[in-house]
């Protein structure tokens, strides 16, 4: 009787510590395939959406799952709109944004960044059937109506085309693949595996990547997980574990994003 007391009383600790572990909230659209999607069934890799929003999937989730495990925390996905990340962040709603957000000076001002979980160049995504699909330089798009995501440095970069049809950002990629299969645009500019995700989806869209291409910085071309100024102590806690990730793992990571998007993304 005593043992089975005993057994009893692990478990009732067991449990309990369970449910008092630290939740690690994690911001992300939810909405930029390969880096993060939304889906309505779970599976294997899915984590549920915080308020029940169905569930959360790609490589910005896979990474957000390393961290959380490292950290010995529960990770919580909150799907937040892009403009609202680094205000959840920093009112305290979120721990931590992990959505594809570049380390840029600008945001560096306001939030702190981990090291780099990954890097990536900038394409053009364009409809197979337009006169764009042959291009080979930037220059092959002046006159060509281009767009980008709203507030990233995606859509700064357009003022390099000479003699671009800067058009009015969009607030979401899926909005942009709309826009671009329906004539209203031309073109938007993304980051490769977001391209890639887009076409695999999209047979009607390629992109065109350059050798020569949009002059960017690394922290513009790098994914970090963005946190608050005065979370010192688990940005470092982050980059260890971030260390921890190999590089053939990560572009593993971002293979199997690409590969296992929902079809209507």
């Amino acid at each position: 009787m005593k043992k089975i007391a005993l057994i009893a009383l692990v478990l009732v600790l067991t449990l309990s510590c369970a449910a008092l572990a630290e939740p690690f909230r994690v911001g992300l659209e939810c909405n930029y395939a390969p880096f993060n999607w939304t889906q309505v069934e779970a599976d294997e890799l899915s984590v549920p959406i915080d308020g029940g929003m169905g569930y959360a999937g790609g490589y910005d989730v896979e990474i957000a799952k390393r961290i959380a495990d490292g950290l010995g925390r529960e990770l919580v996905i909150v799907k937040t709109e892009w403009d609202g990340l680094i205000p959840a962040l920093q009112s305290g709603m979120i721990d931590a944004i992990i959505a594809g957000m570049s380390p840029t000076a600008e945001r560096k001002l306001t939030v702190a960044f981990s090291d780099a979980y990954y890097n990536s160049d900038l394409v053009i995504v364009v409809r197979k059937d337009s006169e764009y699909a042959n291009a080979t330089q930037l220059s092959d798009f002046s006159g060509a109506k281009i767009t980008g995501q709203l507030n990233t440095f995606h859509y700064t970069v357009i003022d390099q085309i000479e003699g671009v049809q800067k058009m009015t950002a969009m607030e979401t990629f899926p909005a942009m693949i709309v826009a671009l299969s329906s004539g209203v645009i031309d073109g938007y500019v993304s980051e490769r595996p977001g391209a890639v995700s887009a076409c695999a989806s999209n047979d009607d869209l390629t992109f065109i990547s350059f050798e020569s291409g949009f002059e960017a910085s690394e922290e513009d071309t790098s994914i970090a997980v963005a946190l608050r100024q005065s979370d010192e102590e688990l940005r470092e806690q982050i980059n260890a574990i971030l260390a921890e990730i190999g590089v053939d793992e990560r572009n593993e990571l971002m293979d199997a994003a690409v590969l296992n998007q929902p079809a209507a993304e």
